[in-house]
């Protein structure tokens, strides 16, 4: 009997080592079909890049960290180590105070601000490269440019279904980060990278992970930031750069959202907090003030689900308050399919943004309506 018994557990372990291995294979063939892909889109944007005598980098609305890191790395690399003479970063809205200090972060134009000197450089562009960002009514009036400008474009973004408006692609949502892809963007063309163009990639892999505490579970991107810290960044100072010189007000306005405007709902391990342009105003709130934010809810035990709500007044021409809307959660509890299908949004499965034009209370009770259906009851 016990002869039996091993011959069977044998054969079990036997048939699972195989099928571990297949897997295995399966992840390593699909991992090198990845990067056989972006080798394919090499060639083509080396061409457009050797061609191009007017590059435009450009992002997001409400530039991150990322956003900040991937263009101002491709700023520096395009113009200091491929010799580049006209670049321009041009982001559509105002970023962080507290992304001043990156370098080359004082030459980016803001389109809000600039418009006609946008517009001109736009017209002349013959090249733009667009960083996370997947469509391009991501980037407000810019979006209407780049897709009127008959000039080639090259998308490095990591968010899932990208819209077909570039010449060449790379997109990996598995990645980390635009910044990530950055790296391997400029890596994939045999070129080397300087201080600057690390740091900025740096910062983006550090802000879009958490301080690498969700979507960082990869051995390649350790071997990233091995490789930038060879080239000299100091991560240490990037961080206190990043995440320690708040306002007097922005920590008031975070300890008045947790203490006074943060709901849980137990049964469904759910934070919500919000905050009205009212309350915004009662903080003096900049831009960046309520950057990670919707983290905090997640250090509390047993929550799992985080979502953040900010209201916008109108601006002219637009009647409707805009209500910003974050979801973060843990583990295998994907959000953005609730992002999308509710808040006209997106993302991550663990961190994805929407947006809804109307009054505070009717987002509200519009989560209220839905989270039922996207989360479920777990035990304690």
């Amino acid at each position: 009997m016990t002869k039996y018994f091993n011959k069977k557990m044998q054969k079990f372990f036997l048939f699972f080592a195989h099928v571990h291995f297949f897997l295995y294979l399966c992840a390593q063939i699909s991992a090198n079909m990845n990067i056989e892909f972006a080798k394919e889109g090499i060639t083509r944007a080396r061409v457009l890049i050797e061609r191009a005598n007017h590059i435009v980098i450009t992002t997001h609305m409400a530039p991150d960290g990322d956003a900040m890191g991937s263009t101002l790395a491709l700023f520096h690399w395009l113009s200091e180590i491929c010799g580049k003479e006209s670049v321009q970063v041009i982001v559509p809205n105002a970023f962080p105070a507290f992304f001043n200090w990156m370098p080359g972060a004082e030459n980016i134009l803001i389109y809000e601000k600039e418009q006609a000197k946008c517009n001109a450089l736009t017209e002349e562009a013959d090249l733009f490269v667009c960083t996370d960002f997947n469509d391009p009514k991501r980037i407000g009036p810019i979006g209407e440019k780049l897709i009127a400008s008959s000039a080639p474009k090259i998308l490095i973004d990591h968010h899932l279904h990208p819209m077909d408006f570039a010449d060449s692609v790379f997109s990996f949502p598995q990645t980390s980060s635009a910044c990530e892809i950055v790296y391997r963007f400029i890596r994939s063309m045999d070129s080397g990278i300087n201080l600057p163009v690390a740091t900025c990639i740096y910062t983006g892999l550090m802000t879009d992970t958490g301080n690498f505490s969700f979507n960082s579970n990869s051995c390649e991107l350790y071997e990233i930031i091995a490789d930038l810290l060879r080239a000299g960044i100091q991560k240490d100072a990037i961080y206190d750069a990043v995440f320690n010189q708040y306002s007097t007000d922005r920590v008031r306005l975070t300890g008045y959202a947790l203490y006074r405007k943060m709901r849980i709902f137990p049964e469904y391990h759910l934070s919500l907090i919000t905050l009205s342009a009212d309350e915004l105003d009662q903080y003096h709130y900049q831009v960046g003030d309520t950057e990670g934010l919707v983290n905090m809810p997640l250090q509390i035990s047993n929550v799992y689900y985080s979502v953040f709500m900010r209201e916008e007044r109108p601006k002219p021409g637009t009647p409707k308050p805009r209500i910003r809307v974050s979801f973060r959660s843990q583990g295998d509890r994907p959000v953005n399919i609730w992002a999308s299908e509710v808040f006209h949004g997106g993302g991550h499965a663990n961190a994805s943004g929407g947006e809804l034009f109307g009054r505070l209370d009717q987002a509200v009770q519009l989560f209220e309506k839905t989270f039922p259906k996207y989360i479920k009851k777990e035990g304690k």
